[in-house]
């Protein structure tokens, strides 16, 4: 079995750790990571709990693939309300720290209460203490990791942790673990923070077990590599751009959101591309990127790592930034560049730094700073209120207030509140993009006609790896749909969100499902467990894991009123691009995505759907 059946319980306010069986019973209907910790979750926790309360619960979830020789086995999630939004959050992470915990022979943690003052977690095996980390609050995540290895003597030992953003009350704080991969949106570590936990460190000898039937195993999960590697996205494309790769795909398709999405098209976008991260600077004859690297068993490795210009205005009198590090992403080039008309690479390599170092989510936070540029536009924010001039395109603006917000300090304590509150507190709701209190990724609904039901749809807030459509509209996986059409998006993205949810609750990665189909996955799931995992079997359990989401949120307050999207998107037509003149079809999609759900013309699960699955 993959599973270790076992799962940790820590009662902060007590102070006390206890072990129990993993429900195995759960189990078979939730899979692990994303599917079991939710069931654990919504099973515990009220739907009314305020998230920054002690009696708010902090779940790490491993899944039953986490720490096997599956490609990509090394994620695992953190399940929680969200602080961001108040829905139903769980924030998926790579690295090394997931399948650290289930080799130390672990499935899961439930943190419940708060300590009465700041702690760590210390798990050697089955060997777990909380240990007192007065010391360590007010540091970074970097000084976190590095004084924790120091202190127990163990470079192997694997460290997640919050940054000083999460104890200053941001709201969409991340978790970070191995220095640069994070449980990045929702808030979760804002949550963590609330419990003065400040980490947990995790050392594990013990191995992840057996599986069912190991040379079956083998024999799959060498199947599927081949796959990923014959693949030219999951073999090619990944590995030598990263999600970087997109960048001037999605600009070209008239779907890259600029200036707080008042464009689709960025002007600046080859500046800030992969291709630019690849080419030698004037300066110094470097280039930014250094080389890709890949979490744990995987065979992708579209992860960058960068290293700075030392004479950029940002970091020449900082010597922490000079050396490699975990370069921007995709949604982090998107956010901190394009949203705010921003082109300078250097200074979002800097600011995604920062997000590293202090645990932010690089997404909330540079889109909060364009809607704080929108409302500087328009006269609303003044140089005096903000503490300095913030025009679209300023580098220096973007770098102050990154600052700024990972401190706390003067209006960064605002913007750490995300654009929702930022927006309805200078009276202009309206600006905020954002969808059940989350702000968008790097993709417009108008340009993208799935991704707009996709955005509006999702159980976490505005969320690109819950379905990802893209596939589909842009890269033509598992077929081609014309971005710009709404027939037959609902299906997909329903079909898209149950199979997310199965890879989430497996605890491999999602871009692997640029390659794998579910026949890839079901084949390796099935040898490594007992039971019926038949691939309708699989999808059903992952409707279920949608559907627990879905009904956790119902009863916390949401509606299908909150299934929408901000005016803009919906009445203010693409300005040029192949869908010049379109704006978000979603009252064409969303009856159709409640039917083809199972759910009310309101949004609400129908009493047979409940039945059907099980709830």
């Amino acid at each position: 079995m993959s599973w270790q059946r076992k799962i940790l319980r820590v009662d902060l306010t007590a102070g006390t750790v206890s072990n129990e069986p993993l429900n195995m019973e759960w189990a078979m209907e939730y899979l692990g990571s994303r599917g079991l910790g939710t069931k654990y979750f919504v099973d515990e926790v009220g739907p009314g709990v305020d998230p920054l309360s002690p009696a708010n619960k902090l779940i790490f979830a491993t899944g039953p693939l986490t720490g096997t020789m599956a490609s990509t086995g090394g994620r695992y999630t953190v399940i929680t309300k969200g602080a961001l939004t108040g829905a139903i959050a769980c924030s998926n992470s790579g690295g090394y720290w997931g399948a650290e915990l289930k080799q130390a022979g672990w499935d899961m943690i439930i943190f419940e209460g708060k300590s009465p003052k700041p702690v760590y977690l210390l798990v050697r095996d089955d060997e777990v203490t909380l240990e007192d980390a007065s010391d360590l609050w007010g540091h970074t995540v970097w000084h976190t990791e590095e004084n924790l290895k120091a202190r127990h003597q163990d470079p192997l030992m694997r460290v997640s942790s919050i940054g000083r953003s999460a104890e200053q009350g941001c709201l969409y704080a991340a978790v970070v673990n191995d220095l640069h991969r994070a449980a990045g949106r929702s808030g979760v570590g804002t949550v963590m923070a609330s419990k003065n936990l400040k980490a947990i460190a995790v050392r594990g000898t013990k191995g992840v077990g057996t599986v069912r039937d190991p040379k079956a195993f083998m024999t799959a999960t060498k199947a599927a590599k081949k796959v990923l590697a014959d693949n030219a996205v999951t073999g090619q494309g990944l590995p030598t751009y990263g999600t970087q790769v997109l960048m001037n795909v999605i600009n070209e398709i008239g779907a890259l959101p600029t200036r707080n999405h008042k464009d689709v098209q960025f002007e600046g976008a080859r500046d800030i591309s992969a291709e630019a991260m690849r080419e030698k600077r004037p300066t110094d004859g470097k280039a930014n990127l250094v080389t890709n690297q890949a979490c744990f068993g995987c065979t992708i490795a579209c992860g960058r790592v960068s290293k700075m210009d030392p004479g950029h205005f940002s970091v020449k009198d900082k010597p922490q930034y000079h050396g490699a590090s975990g370069g921007v992403e995709y949604e982090a080039a998107w956010a901190l560049g394009a949203a705010n008309g921003v082109s300078d690479l250097e200074a979002l390599t800097y600011v995604n730094f920062l997000c590293n170092e202090e645990g932010l989510d690089p997404i909330t936070l540079g889109a909060t700073i364009g809607a704080a540029m929108e409302l500087y536009d328009l006269g609303i924010l003044t140089k005096e209120e903000v503490g300095l001039e913030l025009p679209w395109g300023s580098a220096q603006a973007l770098v102050t207030l990154g600052e700024w917000t990972a401190r706390g300090e003067g209006f960064g304590k605002i913007l750490g509140l995300g654009s929702r509150r930022l927006c309805a507190k200078y009276g202009r709701p309206e600006l905020s993009m954002t969808v059940k209190g989350q702000e968008f990724p790097a993709y417009d609904g108008r340009g993208l006609q799935g991704m707009a039901l996709e955005y509006a749809t999702s159980n976490r807030g505005a969320c690109h790896v819950r379905g990802y459509m893209v596939s589909p509209e842009v890269l033509g996986i598992p077929v081609k749909m014309d971005p710009g059409a709404t027939e037959g998006k609902a299906p997909m993205l329903k079909a898209f969100q149950d199979l997310t949810a199965v890879v989430d609750s497996a605890g491999i990665c999602l871009f692997t499902t640029f390659a794998w189909s579910a026949d890839d996955i079901q084949s390796m799931i099935q040898p490594a467990l007992g039971g019926d995992w038949s691939l309708e079997a699989l999808m059903t359990l992952g409707e279920r894991v949608w559907n627990l989401e879905r009904r956790y949120n119902l009863a916390a307050g949401l509606t299908g009123k909150d299934d929408t999207l901000p005016p803009r998107l919906l009445t203010e037509p693409a300005k040029t691009g192949p869908q010049k003149g379109r704006v978000a079809d979603l009252g064409k999609m969303l009856p159709e995505y409640y039917q083809v759900r199972g759910w009310t013309p309101e949004g609400v699960p129908t009493p047979e759907t409940v039945t059907r699955l099980g709830l």
